[in-house]
């Protein structure tokens, strides 16, 4: 059998090139309802690579940097989505592929079960802990308000602060809604926060408002980077998005959450008037409460005062007693004088001329005797009576014969001088010829 070969010659790059057209020009952009899956972000690129799939096939799809920027909702693997875009081929391997333009939840049901499955992942950090939760300011000087700068929503909140106590309000306008709005409300908060502590500019309170919606316009208040933000705001944040039916993230993350952006002006700020009218009735209390005192003390007083004895009567006493004293000075006092002049006339009786003549002569007496006492121990006198100091070389006195030195000069000390002698081998003393001293009186006394 032989072939004939009359078609024609196609490059494969002719074939891929033809086939990428025919798939382009023939389907455009396209929305495909698919689960999602395989989903990977290249590190340096910053593009996306996913898939699609159903229960029978496999779409393989790419999100670029700049359409991940934009996106609303982000691929999660698991959400079943829909995708909008353009079809495509990639020759490099054959294979055709979605150019993903837009993404979005396939129904409220799948934003619901994306919701719920963030709420977990969120809630099993701690994040919604309620030891996180800071109380309220009472009286706040500074309020932070993020919300958009258009609509009712910043309107009311003014209107209500007005309304119940006035306060400095300071607005960080963000859309509330949208692409890259999730973004601009946590760099609201976290600029709230960045204001040093102490700038008078600095809130004491912050509010994220937004009026209500479907979820999907509240999306953003669900957002990841959105409840991070609120959950680590050192200042108190009150959330107030939606209605009070309408449930989002960020009041889970948040300190306190009001059910409308009015309430949430309520919370933020006690009624001048109310507080006014407190503090006038606390003031009365206050004085009653003194009154009541004073009245039972001054009772007491008037009571106690009953016992006690009349003033009248505690001088008369007094009085009586000082009559009694001086009648008793008055007499003491002659019989006094007179005791004192006795006494005297005693004293200068003893000081007669004779009597002062007896008590010179007994001192000199007595002065006499002392003296002959102490001449009777002056060691001159003993020597006078015979007797002598015996000292050996080293001048110590020997007081015994038994000190007495076998050899060597002893010195003999009589009350008129001292003699040096030579002590023999038999104990006794030689005598030396020696120039006699002169004794010096009191040398011992």
């Amino acid at each position: 059998m032989e072939f004939v070969h009359n078609q024609p010659e196609y490059s494969v790059s002719e074939i891929a090139g033809h086939i990428k057209r025919v798939v382009e020009d023939t389907f455009g952009f396209v929305r495909v309802r698919g689960e999602i899956s395989k989903v990977s972000v290249n590190a340096s690129s910053g593009h996306a690579y996913l898939s699609l799939k159903d229960d029978k096939a496999v779409l393989d799809a790419v999100c670029w940097r700049g359409t991940m920027a934009k996106l609303t909702h982000k691929p999660t693997a698991g959400m079943e989505m829909i995708a909008t875009g353009k079809l495509t081929t990639y020759p490099g391997s054959s294979k055709y592929q979605l150019v993903i333009e837009s993404l979005e939840p396939a129904g409220v049901g799948a934003l619901m079960a994306m919701l719920e499955q963030r709420k977990k992942a969120l809630e099993a950090e701690g994040l919604f802990k309620p030891d996180r939760k800071q109380p309220l300011p009472f009286l706040p000087e500074v309020i932070g308000i993020v919300t958009s700068p258009t609509g009712a929503v910043i309107r009311d909140i003014l209107h209500r602060l007005a309304d119940r106590f006035p306060r400095h309000v300071m607005l960080w306008t963000v859309p509330v809604q949208g692409a890259g709005a999730a973004e601009k409300i946590a760099e609201a908060i976290e600029g709230f926060n960045a204001i040093p502590i102490g700038d008078k500019r600095r809130p004491d309170v912050l509010i994220v408002a937004r009026g209500g919606g479907s979820i999907e316009d509240l999306w953003a208040f669900n957002e990841e980077v959105v409840v991070r933000a609120a959950a680590n705001s050192i200042i108190p944040l009150i959330s107030a998005v939606g209605h009070e039916t309408d449930t989002t993230l960020i009041d889970y993350a948040s300190d306190m959450r009001a059910p409308t952006p009015t309430a949430a002006a309520e919370l933020a700020v006690p009624v001048r008037g109310e507080l006014l009218a407190r503090v006038e009735e606390l003031g009365l209390q206050q004085n009653r409460a003194v009154r009541k005192l004073i009245s039972f003390f001054a009772e007491r007083v008037t009571g106690l005062a009953r016992g006690l004895p009349r003033p009248q009567q505690l001088v008369a006493n007094m009085a009586q007693a000082l009559d009694v004293m001086a009648e008793r000075l008055q007499h003491a006092l002659p019989r006094r004088l007179e005791m004192q002049r006795e006494k005297l006339a005693r004293l200068m009786a003893g000081l007669s001329p004779r009597y002062l003549q007896q008590m010179l002569q007994q001192q000199q007496q007595r002065v006499g005797h002392l003296g002959a006492m102490l001449e009777s121990l002056n060691v001159l006198s003993v020597l006078k009576r015979g007797f002598a100091i015996v000292k050996n070389a080293d001048q110590q006195v020997v007081a015994s014969a038994a000190a007495m030195p076998s050899s060597g000069a002893l010195t003999v000390m009589f009350h008129d001088g001292e003699r040096v002698v030579q002590a023999g081998s038999d104990g006794a003393a030689k005598p030396k010829k020696t120039k006699p001293k002169e004794a010096q009186p009191g040398l011992f006394d």
